[in-house]
């Protein structure tokens, strides 16, 4: 990173709280005008990503502007520009953020020693809890909604979640002791993609066209060992 590249990102920070933005309402009224912490700063970016993250879901991602996100959040629209590059990044952060706040604490799939059938029924279920979000539902039916007049929000959805996922087991099942109890004929690019059909099964389009209640845990294990059965019975040797 280059002098400018630091002299921006300075500029952004002092910018989180321009002025006026110290009344008894805003997130800046305390503060000291200047350099902010590292904490403050943390605290900002939360603000910031939950301020957009709303937006977008009660308006609609193409209908929020920079500007109607700068000022709800408090912030100028600079210093989104600086940290996120725009609104496409600033979705990115977000599903970025959201995913790895909710696994937070859970093993690294690639060196995660336990038995295969263990890491992945963990992973099963976490992922089922995961999609089963409300927020995260609502997220899915935007980018549906949107997708086709929007096609950047599509492709950051994607690869900012799915894609993700997808990494995080092909990574796994490229270990040596995972692949030598995995059939040689399966295309090891095609493992992820049949993992997460097995475990979804219908499970989005009850999620997107709800029928009836949402289901709680205990159904979501159920859900997520059938699947994982059916998947292991496919590849396994």
């Amino acid at each position: 990173m280059n002098t400018t590249d630091l002299t921006d990102h300075a500029s952004a920070d002092e910018q989180d709280c321009p002025e006026g933005m110290y009344s008894p309402d805003s997130p800046c009224f305390g503060k000291a005008a200047g350099r902010p912490r590292a904490a403050d700063k943390a605290a900002r970016r939360a603000a910031l990503l939950h301020t957009a993250g709303q937006l977008f879901l009660d308006k609609g991602y193409s209908k929020v502007s920079l500007e109607m996100i700068a000022r709800e959040a408090h912030v100028a629209v600079r210093t989104i520009y600086v940290k996120f590059g725009g609104k496409v990044g600033l979705l990115e952060a977000i599903i970025a953020d959201g995913r790895a706040n909710f696994l937070a604490g859970v093993p690294d799939m690639e060196t995660d020693p336990r038995p295969m059938e263990q890491v992945l029924g963990d992973f099963a279920l976490r992922f089922l809890e995961l999609i089963s979000l409300p927020t995260f539902t609502s997220l899915h039916r935007m980018v549906v909604a949107e997708a086709q007049s929007t096609p950047e929000l599509a492709k950051a959805f994607f690869e900012a979640g799915p894609l993700r996922t997808r990494e995080e087991l092909a990574r796994f099942f490229a270990r040596a002791d995972v692949r030598a109890e995995l059939r040689p004929d399966v295309r090891p690019e095609l493992l992820p993609v049949f993992l997460l059909n097995c475990i979804m099964g219908d499970h989005m389009a009850r999620l997107l066209f709800p029928t009836d209640q949402p289901a709680d845990k205990a159904v979501l294990r159920a859900r997520a060992a059938e699947g994982l059965d059916l998947f292991l019975r496919g590849v396994r040797r």
